[in-house]
């Protein structure tokens, strides 16, 4: 495995597919669940969760997303495209992180208009977290349920990564 900025990506585009995998086969009722202290339902959260990837992807690569945007859509696109969103996204995210040096990483961004500033580095963080953050919200939807959640933290992405060890 190397090691780097790149493996933070890896890894956020490895439990995207898992959780996009797990949920695949829910039913209509179960997609469409909520509790209090959750964004919405599981098919809201994960639109709204893919849809902010990329949103990060276009910043940060300055390639424009696929259209139209996952939160701006009326309706659920299904487990196929959002699968094949999140890999694109994922794989642009990677590819970013690869070509990163220190310096790229401190630069300003102008966000949200050229109303708020943050560097580089700010984005990236906010990028994984926010994806840890629904996917977590996501597995409580699903534990609620009486669904077991796909294990999705680090130590899962490396025995995955590492078969046989």
């Amino acid at each position: 495995m190397i090691t780097g900025l790149p493996d933070f990506f890896q890894y956020n585009l490895w439990a995207n597919l898992r959780l996009l995998d797990a949920c695949a086969d829910l039913s209509d009722a179960q997609l469409d669940a909520t509790t209090k202290g959750i964004y919405g339902s599981l098919r809201e959260t994960l639109m709204h969760m893919f849809g902010a990837e990329e949103r990060y992807a276009q910043t940060l690569t300055g390639k424009i997303p696929t259209t139209p945007a996952l939160d701006d859509m009326t309706h659920f696109p299904g487990f196929d495209e959002l699968c094949q969103r999140a890999k694109k996204s994922g794989e642009a995210l990677t590819a970013f992180a690869e070509q990163m040096h220190q310096e790229k990483l401190s630069q300003i961004l102008h966000l949200d208009g050229g109303t708020y500033d943050a560097p580089v580095i700010v984005m990236v963080i906010q990028a994984i977290n926010h994806a840890i953050d629904h996917r977590s919200q996501i597995a409580t939807l699903l534990s609620q349920q009486g669904i077991e959640p796909p294990a999705l933290d680090a130590w899962g992405y490396n025995d995955a990564m590492s078969p046989g060890a």
